[in-house]
């Protein structure tokens, strides 16, 4: 017989139906949550209910059961008492906490104490660097926690009482976390209206309002739209910007006109006693680029460090755009890359590269005849094959 209750089945088939009907795999994660607030761990009957809730087999939930450290395996007390001993925290004395709660309450890691209160755990990292040391009761912050500090709070919680957390709301068990993790709202009256932000957190709201740095037209109030919403406005600025690009320039038999009215000279059409163009003359097929002052610095820095570059430009101090149609030479960098290529040609399918085959039968045959070419015997005939 399940021992779980009709509550927590409805409460299943609620998270079950936040997914898409071929998803609802996706569900395990808030459904394990949902068993360890039953049980206050997730028990072998826990992992066949989410098994059959979801018509997965027991090894694959319990592959997700075991990997992550928030699902517990064995009964866990009402307070999970976890004290950073990573690095910063160390450094500022975490582990001096961790060692003085062992000795008071008499268990080490993961293990609980004989009330069922507390069980204690020592963890990698809380992310909490900026206020360490810190250790957590149901992952709510004690910020720089000392030892006494730390025997106060853990005291408090067998005695009865719910110590106020640095920061978040205030303590409720296990169970009741977990509750939460699955996707339900606390409904202790008043559960969310204590705790606030450390200083720490909100020093960069702080240099952000006293600087004046602020994110352009941000709106907090401004609703998150749908899929379907957001598609539709992406179509929509889709057309305006295809909308908005100029139309392109179509080829005119027509002259075009000078400074003074009458028509400019093209490099088909210039007359006897009229210049041609500098391009016209040269033939160079260079385009027609803005002047360097309208690109940026690195722009101009590469081109003026890689004047044979195919993209030199004219106007950029240091380049050569070639008066013909003939392509720039290639730069040291591409010659030596080329060079490097041809001389290693890609080893066959036959053997490794930089194997010659002729040398190998060569030292086959001789070791197999017993002799090399100068009449050594087989003993010298190995080495110095070996040597070839």
């Amino acid at each position: 017989m399940s021992v779980f209750t009709d509550e927590t089945r409805e409460r299943a088939r609620e998270i079950i139906a936040r997914y898409p009907a071929d998803r609802s795999r996706s569900a395990l994660l808030p459904l394990l949550h949902l068993v360890q607030a039953e049980e206050g761990y997730v028990s072998p009957a826990g992992v066949t209910f989410c098994a059959e809730v979801l018509g997965l087999n027991k090894a694959q939930v319990g592959a997700v059961a075991t990997f992550y450290t928030m699902y517990k395996r064995k009964p866990t007390g009402d307070f999970l008492v976890s004290v950073c001993t990573n690095t910063m925290c160390n450094v500022l004395g975490g582990q001096e906490v961790y060692d003085t709660l062992v000795e008071h309450l008499g268990v080490g890691h993961d293990e609980t104490t004989a009330d069922g209160t507390i069980t204690l755990e020592h963890a990698e990292c809380l992310a909490a660097c900026d206020y360490g040391p810190v250790m957590t009761v149901n992952y709510d912050f004690f910020d720089r926690v000392d030892p006494s500090t730390a025997v106060g709070v853990v005291d408090e919680l067998r005695g009865g009482g719910r110590p106020m957390p640095t920061r978040g709301a205030r303590l409720c068990t296990l169970k009741e976390m977990a509750v939460q993790l699955a996707g339900f709202a606390d409904e202790r009256d008043g559960a969310v209206a204590d705790g606030g932000p450390g200083e720490p957190t909100l020093r960069g709201l702080r240099l952000a309002q006293e600087h004046g740095v602020s994110v352009p037209g941000f709106d907090p109030n401004t609703p998150i739209r749908s899929k379907a919403e957001a598609d539709k406005a992406a179509a929509e600025a889709k057309a305006k910007a295809e909308a908005a690009k100029p139309a392109p320039v179509e080829a005119s038999a027509a002259p075009v006109k000078g400074g003074d009215g009458a028509s400019a000279p093209t490099p088909g059409n210039a007359g006897a006693g009229e210049p041609a163009p500098a391009a016209a003359a040269s033939g160079s097929t260079a385009p027609d680029v803005k002047a360097p002052d309208d690109k940026s610095p690195q722009v101009r820095t590469a081109e003026t460090r890689q004047p044979d570059a195919g993209t030199a430009v004219p106007d950029a101090p240091g380049t050569k755009v070639p008066t013909d149609s003939t392509a720039p030479e290639p730069g040291d960098a591409r010659s030596a890359e080329a060079a490097g290529v041809a001389a290693n040609e890609p080893a066959g399918d036959g053997k490794p590269a930089g194997d010659e085959a002729g040398a190998q039968e060569r030292n086959l045959t001789e070791a197999k005849a017993g002799t090399d070419a100068d009449g050594a015997g087989p003993a010298d005939a190995s080495e110095t094959g070996a040597q070839k």
